[in-house]
């Protein structure tokens, strides 16, 4: 099924018959039978799709929070330069191409390479004419959403796929080159495997079912993350000989924690807004629903994650519990729409986990990933994935084969592109400049200059 389904075409239809409701209650229909009006229906959707939008927008926010904590003092201000950066480079690819390629004229496995996207003919006519006459509202209204509002709420679901590759390859990646591949990323990438998915294409038609993106979104990114970090490699001095891991902790576990609590936030506007229409009591029901899953599956990713950690290291990890946090909320993704709540505490706590145990795998395979996005989106969007074929409505059959799929483009797509920059332009900054750190190396300044290197100039 169609991500926008719900609204277009078939909301066109639901507004209508809304309003004629409405109309039959002023003529004396029973009280059961009333509804909202198609406009006001068309506003309240349109009003969901932007609120939604801008919490998922504050995750950006997180993201940077969180990876600036994560990562050492003399890598800080490359992150939030990162962070800022692919959040507007998504922004303007997803407007550029993304977002026709995605959702317009999708056929099988791909949709139109028209570039730009904007209002539609009837809005337009809607906004320039002197009157608004029911003859300009009724195609406006029959759409069922502001059709801007509908792109702006799918534009920032792709700077989070990318966010995600930035924490993993943090501490030794050039800025340009990383920018590069977001720019391919968000305007190719992963347009292309949504259109499978949420634009109608081929994985829809055979019933493949991601809510709000476990898969599209976190699994996509995490691949990007993995097969970027096999190329370009683990930081200096990450592992030594005999297996040794050398532990690099972030500088800032507070600054981190607040960016888990600022993602938990904007993580109500990523699953609560996908159920994209709040113009029947049945949207605003299903809703209430998703935003009590999506609480309970990050809650019990901490607590197991917390457990764990306790059981295996004998202390509790904050990391661990961050991540726990954020797997949970990914594993509850694909399917947050379950009507029975305990389900989603038994996804969100093996999302939880799962994090405890990827994370030392990851290092025993010598795979530097600095902020463990890998296995709090990748491996936590599988297993969330898989959850709805086992908890809920899916097929797990279907749900392996859309896994798979996605995997394997996303791998070999973002796997051909890290190669290409790495034997053109060059990913990796040199020994001298990692030791020194990017924010020097790269911006030329320190983002705690009174503790680096500015605190020594007299």
């Amino acid at each position: 099924m169609r991500r926008f389904e719900k609204l277009a075409p078939g909301a066109g239809a639901t507004a209508v018959a809304l309003g004629l409701a409405a109309g039959a209650l002023m003529l004396g229909a029973s009280p059961a039978a009333a509804a909202v009006s198609a406009e006001t229906a068309y506003v309240l959707n349109t009003f969901s799709f932007l609120v939604h939008g801008f919490l998922v927008m504050w995750m950006a926010a997180g993201f940077a929070m969180l990876e600036s904590g994560l990562v050492r003092t003399k890598n800080t201000a490359t992150i939030c330069l990162k962070n800022i950066a692919l959040y507007s480079l998504a922004g303007l690819l997803y407007y550029l191409l993304g977002y026709s390629l995605m959702y317009v004229d999708v056929g099988q496995f791909i949709g139109s390479f028209a570039l730009l996207y904007n209002s539609s003919g009837a809005e337009l006519a809607l906004l320039n004419a002197e009157e608004a006459t029911p003859e300009l509202v009724a195609p406006v209204v029959e759409n069922g959403y502001a059709v801007m509002s509908d792109w702006f709420f799918q534009m920032v679901f792709v700077a989070t796929a990318a966010s995600i590759v930035s924490g993993t390859l943090a501490e030794r990646i050039k800025v340009w080159p990383f920018l590069i591949f977001v720019v391919v990323l968000t305007g190719v990438i992963y347009p292309i495997q949504g259109a499978w998915i949420w634009g109608g294409g081929w994985l829809s038609e055979i019933g493949f079912s991601d809510f709000a993106g476990s898969t599209v979104v976190h699994s996509v990114g995490g691949w990007a993350a993995l097969t970027g970090a096999v190329i370009l490699g683990a930081r200096k001095g990450k592992y030594g000989p005999g297996g040794r891991v050398n532990v690099m902790p972030g500088a800032n576990l507070p600054l981190a924690t607040l960016g888990t609590f600022i993602l938990w936030v904007g993580w109500f506007g990523f699953n609560g807004g996908s159920q994209l229409a709040l113009g029947s009591a049945l949207d605003a029901t299903a809703m209430a629903i998703v935003y009590v899953n999506t609480n309970l599956g990050a809650a019990a990713g901490v607590v197991a994650a917390m457990a764990l950690s306790q059981v295996l290291y004998k202390k509790i990890d904050l990391t661990m519990a961050l991540n726990g946090a954020i797997a949970g909320l990914v594993s509850i993704t694909a399917g947050p729409d379950l009507q029975n709540h305990l389900l989603a505490i038994v996804i969100g706590a093996i999302g939880g986990i799962l994090v405890v145990i990827v994370v030392p795998l990851l290092d025993k395979l010598k795979i530097d990933d600095v902020v463990g996005a890998i296995p709090a989106h990748l491996v936590a969007g599988i297993w969330g994935t898989l959850a709805v074929g086992i908890f809920g409505d899916g097929d797990l059959g279907i749900q392996i084969v859309g896994i798979l799929a996605v995997g394997a483009f996303a791998s070999l797509a973002s796997a051909a592109l890290w190669l290409a920059l790495k034997a053109t332009i060059g990913i990796r900054v040199s020994e001298e400049d990692e030791e020194l750190g990017l924010d020097m190396a790269e911006l030329g300044m320190e983002a705690y200059p009174e503790f680096g290197h500015g605190s020594r100039t007299i």
